[in-house]
């Protein structure tokens, strides 16, 4: 553990940073597993809805520093594939 003052709080900031972005990325896993479930099922209502929110979480990621931005670009990219594919 750290002796200096200034470590100390650095490593507890450290710390809550850790815990925020797990909450962040787990929620986004499970919102694309959401999506996912939803495609396999043919629900293209349900899987549309899951879309707007999966691309929410995604962009709030960005916004929080979590995701690079062509990352999430990529991801949404990969999800409006899917959700075209299913509609057309």
């Amino acid at each position: 553990m750290a002796n200096i003052k200034s470590a100390m709080k650095r490593a507890k900031t450290n710390e809550t940073r850790r815990i925020r972005n797990k909450i962040v990325k787990t929620n986004l896993k499970t919102s694309v597993k959401k999506f996912d479930f939803e495609v396999s099922e043919g629900n293209v209502e349900a899987a549309q809805e899951a879309y707007r929110l999966t691309s929410k979480k995604i962009d709030m990621a960005v916004t929080k520093g979590i995701l690079h931005k062509n990352t999430a670009a990529r991801k949404k990219s990969t999800l409006a594939r899917i959700i075209n594919g299913m509609t057309a």
